[in-house]
C-alpha cells in the first residue's frame, strides 16, 4: 500500500513547485516509508511514497510504459495481476517489472479508462497521458483506498490524504457545516463531499479525467438486485468456493500475510480457511479491552488454540483511547461519532511492531450477508408494525442487544419511546436506518445559532435519496438496507475511520476478502432468507462454517464490536487537551456548538457511569470531542505539522531543468 499525490497545471501559466509536491508526499510518508519516487514536466508532477509489498526491488513509483508517453502512481493492490499480465504478455506488451503497477499502463493502452472494469483489487490510481493531456484518476468499487483533489490557483491537486493537499497554502482550510451535518447524521461523509469547503473525495467505482481544464466523473460499476434462483446447498457451494478463492488471490505478496482474529465468525473463517489450505505458519492478532463489557479475547483466545496460530493481543483501556485520540483524528481527518478507531490504531502499530506489513480482516460480511442488527431490527420493527399495540412483539428487540449492559433497565420505556415511532411508514426507502440516523443527530441540537443558520435548508437524507440507483424502491427491504449500509458506514467509517487510515498510519495495509466483487455482487443477490433466517444473521456463512469453527463460535452472540466512548475522555485520568477543548473559553470562542449545551452534557456524562449513559449522549460527547480535535488540529494548528524537514530520499530528487 501506498500514498499518492499530485499536481495537475491547469492554467499552464506558472511553473509547478517542486518543493511543495515534496511535501505533499512527506507529510503522508507513514503510507509508504519504504521508497519515494518523482514525476514532475510542465504540466504535471506526481508523487509517491511506497510501501513494498509486491516486487520488492522492481516496483518502484511513478512508472512508465515503453515509450514514456504514460506515467503512473497507484496506492492499493491488483489481486490478479498475475492473469492479467500472462494475457498482456500473449498479446504481445512488453513487461519491464514484475509488479501489478505496470499491468496497469498496457491495459489503459488496450481499454482507454475501460481498463478499470478489469481489475479486481483495492486501489486509487493516478494516470498521466502525455499524449492526449490528461490526467485520469480512478478509484476501487468499494471505496477501500481513498483518493481527494480540488482546484486551487490555476491547479489541480490531489491526494490520498487531505492533509497532503492543504500542504498547498493556496487551498483553504475550512469545516463545511453541510459536510458536519451530513457526518453527523449517517456517521460517514457521502462522497464526493467531505468535512471540509471545496474538497471533494473521489467516490467509490468512479473514475474522473482532468483535461485542459475539464473535469469529467463517470462512475463504471454499482450493485444491482435480482436474487439467484439457486437452491440453498448450491448457494453455499459457491459462497465458499468465492471466499477461498478471494483469500487465495489477496494471500499474494513478497511479504509476510497476517490476519485479524477478532473472535467473530467473520475472521474466525477467514483465519481458519488461510491456516488450512493457504498457510500453516499463520500469525494472528486481536485487540482487547480492560473493560470486560467490550472485551472478546476469550473467543479470541479459543479461535487462536483451535487453529493453532501465532497470536498476539494488544490490549486497550479508557487511558489508551483518550491518550491518543489527537493522533486518531489527525489520521481520520473527520470527526469520529464513536472512539473506536482507537483500539485499531493500536492494533496495527502492534501488527507493525511484529515486522508485519499486510493483515486479512473480516470486513464486509455484516454488510453483504446480513450480519447487522440493524437488519434483523428493521425486520422486527416491520413484523411489530402490523400490530403495533402488542406487547410481546417488542420484546424481540431485547434479543438484538443482550450483550449491551444493563439493557433490562427501563426497557419498555425505551422501546414505547423510541421504537415506536419509527415504527411507519414501513415503506420507506431508509426505513432500516432512520433508528440509526436519529440517533446520531442528538449532536446536531448542540450546534451553535450560528453554525445552524449557514444550513440554509440543506437536507443530507433527501440529497442522498435522490442519488440512488433507478429501481432501488422496487427491491426487496433487506437489499435496500444493505446498499444503504454499503454507501455510507461502509466505505466513509469502517473502510476508512476503522479500516485504511488506522492501518496506513501504522505503514500496515489491509485486505478484505470478503469485499472481493465477485463475493459482494454474489452474497448481495441472495435471497434474504439465506442472508436472515428468522432472526438468525449470516445464514449461510454460518451454515459453511461448520467445517472450520467450533460450535461455540459459530452459535454465540453476536457482538458488535465497539469501544468504551464518553469513559475514554472523562475517566481516563488527567487529559490536557481535552480539558483545553471543553473549557468554557474554549467552547465560547468555537462556532461550532452552544457552549452552555456542550457544558450540560459534559456534566451529565460525568455524574454517570459509562453503562448508564444513553447512546445518543455517548456518540454526541464523542462527537463534539472530535469535532474540536479536528478544527485545532486542521484549522488553527494545521501549518506546524507541515514537516519542516524532509526525509533523505524526498531531499536528494532533484527536479528537471
Amino acid at each position: 500500500m501506498c500514498g499518492i499525490a499530485g499536481i495537475y497545471n491547469l492554467n499552464n501559466d506558472k511553473d509547478i513547485d517542486p518543493l511543495i509536491l515534496k511535501r505533499m508526499i512527506a507529510i503522508i510518508s507513514y503510507r509508504g516509508p519504504d521508497e519515494f519516487g518523482f514525476y514532475l514536466d510542465s504540466q504535471i508532477g506526481l508523487a509517491h511514497s511506497r510501501l513494498s509489498i509486491i516486487d520488492l526491488s522492481g516496483g518502484k513509483q511513478p512508472m512508465h510504459n515503453e515509450d514514456k508517453s504514460l506515467w503512473v502512481i497507484f496506492n492499493g493492490e491488483i489481486f490478479n495481476y498475475i492473469e492479467l499480465h500472462e494475457g498482456l504478455l500473449a498479446r504481445g506488451h512488453i513487461f519491464y517489472t514484475h509488479s501489478d503497477t505496470e499491468v496497469l499502463l498496457h491495459l489503459y493502452e488496450e481499454k482507454g479508462p475501460d481498463f478499470i472494469k478489469e481489475l479486481n483489487g483495492q486501489f486509487a490510481i493516478a494516470l498521466w497521458d502525455k499524449r492526449k493531456e490528461s490526467l485520469l484518476l480512478a478509484r476501487d468499487r468499494l471505496g477501500i483506498r481513498p483518493l481527494f483533489y480540488t482546484q486551487a490557483g490555476g491547479k489541480f491537486l490531489f491526494a490520498s490524504e487531505i492533509k497532503s493537499i492543504f500542504v498547498d497554502k493556496m487551498v483553504s482550510r475550512e469545516i463545511d457545516p453541510a459536510g458536519l451535518d451530513q457526518l453527523f447524521t449517517f456517521w460517514a461523509n457521502i462522497a464526493p463531499r467531505t468535512i471540509f469547503k471545496n474538497i471533494r473525495e473521489l467516490p467509490a467505482a468512479h473514475y474522473l479525467i482532468a483535461s485542459r481544464g475539464k473535469l469529467t466523473i463517470k462512475r463504471y460499476w454499482d450493485l444491482e438486485f435480482s436474487p439467484v434462483s439457486s437452491g440453498e446447498d448450491d448457494c453455499a457451494q459457491k459462497l465458499l468456493y468465492l471466499l477461498k478463492d478471494s483469500i487465495r488471490l489477496r494471500l499474494r505478496a513478497d511479504v509476510p500475510v497476517a490476519a485479524y482474529l477478532s473472535g467473530g465468525i467473520d475472521s474466525s473463517l477467514i483465519s481458519s480457511l488461510v491456516k488450512k489450505f493457504y498457510n500453516s505458519h499463520l500469525q494472528t492478532f486481536s485487540v482487547s479491552f480492560s473493560d470486560q463489557n467490550f472485551d472478546e479475547s476469550p473467543f479470541q483466545r479459543q479461535m487462536a488454540e483451535f487453529i493453532h496460530t501465532k497470536h498476539a493481543q494488544a490490549r486497550c483501556s479508557y487511558s489508551d483511547i483518550g491518550r491518543i485520540m489527537p493522533e486518531v483524528v489527525w489520521h481520520a481527518e473527520k470527526p469520529l461519532i464513536r472512539t473506536a478507531p482507537a483500539p485499531l490504531f493500536l492494533l496495527a502499530k502492534l501488527v507493525r511492531e511484529n515486522n508485519i506489513k499486510v493483515v486479512l480482516t473480516g470486513e464486509g460480511a455484516d454488510e453483504i450477508l446480513g450480519g447487522y442488527d440493524l437488519f434483523r431490527e428493521a425486520k422486527i420493527r416491520r413484523f411489530w408494525a402490523r400490530f403495533p399495540d402488542s406487547r410481546l412483539r417488542p420484546l424481540l428487540i431485547r434479543k438484538l442487544y443482550s450483550y449491551i449492559p444493563n439493557w433490562p433497565r427501563k426497557t419498555s420505556a425505551f422501546l414505547e419511546g423510541f421504537y415506536r415511532k419509527n415504527l411507519t411508514p414501513t415503506d420507506s426507502w431508509c426505513y432500516s436506518h432512520t433508528p440509526r440516523w436519529e440517533t446520531a443527530g442528538k449532536v446536531k441540537s448542540l450546534f451553535s445559532q450560528e453554525l445552524k443558520a449557514q444550513f440554509k435548508g440543506y437536507d443530507a437524507i433527501e440529497e442522498f435519496g435522490q442519488a440512488l440507483p433507478g429501481g432501488f424502491r422496487e427491491w426487496e427491504a433487506l437489499a435496500q438496507a444493505q446498499y444503504i449500509e454499503i454507501q455510507t458506514l461502509l466505505s466513509g467509517n469502517l473502510l476508512s475511520s476503522q479500516g485504511d487510515r488506522m492501518m496506513m498510519a501504522n505503514s500496515v495495509e489491509g485486505r478484505f476478502p470478503f469485499l472481493d466483487y465477485r463475493l459482494v455482487e454474489f452474497a448481495f443477490n441472495l435471497p434474504a432468507k439465506l442472508k436472515i433466517k428468522v432472526l438468525k444473521e449470516k445464514y449461510l456463512l454460518k451454515k459453511i462454517s461448520g467445517e472450520f469453527l467450533p460450535p461455540e463460535i459459530i452459535s454465540r452472540v453476536k457482538q458488535a464490536y465497539r469501544a468504551p466512548d464518553s469513559d475514554s475522555f472523562l475517566r481516563a485520568g488527567a487529559l490536557e487537551y481535552v480539558d483545553e477543548l471543553l473549557s468554557a473559553e474554549n467552547l465560547r470562542k468555537n462556532d461550532y456548538f452552544d457552549s452552555k449545551a456542550v457544558s450540560c452534557l459534559v456534566e451529565k456524562c460525568r455524574a454517570m457511569e459509562n453503562s448508564q449513559i444513553s447512546a445518543r449522549d455517548n456518540l454526541a460527547m464523542v462527537s463534539v470531542v472530535t469535532t474540536l480535535l479536528l478544527d485545532k488540529l486542521y484549522i488553527r494548528d494545521f501549518d506546524s505539522r507541515i514537516p519542516a524537514q524532509l526525509p533523505e530520499e524526498i531531499c536528494k530528487w532533484k527536479a528537471p531543468v
